[in-house]
């Protein structure tokens, strides 16, 4: 079982993004929150960042969307198996996420226990 777990989290809203990073954190399995507030900021990250273990991705941003950002890394052979988990508020985005590449589906308001439990899951397939 993976214990220093490295995260990308990727949000436009900030408040967002400090709430994810602070709930996160909380968890002694997680060693360091990464943070994009879009998918242009969360590709060089990844390229800046070796050893992501795994991706938050918000749907709805500027610049670069998360669905975007999804294809964009999954046509990326080095990042193809990185597990991507989806944060929005919006239920309807779920079908294109799972096709565009997401592993999981998580609704907003996020709960940090449930966010923390699969991201465990999904790092330690």
């Amino acid at each position: 079982m993976k214990t220093d777990i490295k995260v990308l989290a990727v949000d436009d809203d900030m408040i967002n993004l400090k709430l994810i990073k602070s709930m996160l954190l909380k968890d002694p399995k997680i060693s360091e929150v990464i943070e994009a507030s879009n998918g242009a900021d969360a590709i060089t990250a990844l390229k800046n960042n070796p050893g992501v273990d795994i991706i938050l991705l918000d749907i709805i941003m500027p610049i670069m969307g998360g669905i975007e950002t999804l294809q964009v890394i999954r046509a990326n052979e080095e990042f193809q198996h990185l597990p991507i988990i989806v944060l929005t508020t919006d239920e309807t985005k779920k079908g294109e996420s799972i096709e565009s590449g997401a592993n999981e589906f998580v609704r907003k308001p996020v709960k940090g226990e449930e966010l923390v439990q699969k991201i465990q899951a999904l790092v330690n397939l």
